[in-house]
């Protein structure tokens, strides 16, 4: 395949990726405040910060799967591969490191510029930029070997 060509699929393939990334955003951002807001009456604590972005994690990952599944990993050699358990694992187990990262830079974004109000969002958008690179870079790495 042409240099150009297949350059221009991996851009195109990281803009749905941006856009899969996007709506799981939305969604883990929902939970997030859904969770810290609502089931937690607005609790500011470390512990409630911590199961809240856990929560929205967990519910983005889950969207971000079923949705990259269908528009962003498109190749014969890829849907061959991301059907199977062992790519789930991969794809949760790089996951699993950008909740660590999201844990962590949420932790210290807040601790920043304070978690009153809806600062807490904020922080998270930043974060979530950073993370959205790790997972597309790890995935395209690890789960596919630079299919």
């Amino acid at each position: 395949m042409n240099s150009n060509i297949k350059n221009r699929n991996i851009i195109y393939e990281f803009l749905r990726y941006c856009v899969v990334g996007g709506i799981a955003f939305i969604v883990d951002t929902g939970v997030l405040a859904f969770s810290r807001e609502i089931i937690f009456s607005g609790n500011i604590g470390e512990t409630v910060m911590a199961v809240s972005v856990a929560a929205g994690f967990i519910a983005g990952l889950i969207v971000n799967y079923i949705l990259s599944i269908f528009l962003v990993f498109k190749t014969a050699g890829q849907q061959k591969k991301i059907r199977t358990i062992k790519a789930f694992m991969g794809f949760a187990l790089i996951g699993l490191i950008g909740l660590g990262l999201t844990e962590l830079l949420m932790y210290l974004g807040v601790k920043i510029v304070g978690s009153a109000g809806f600062w807490y969002l904020l922080v998270k958008c930043f974060v979530a930029g950073a993370v959205l690179i790790w997972n597309y870079i790890g995935r395209k790495i690890f789960v596919f070997k630079g299919e």
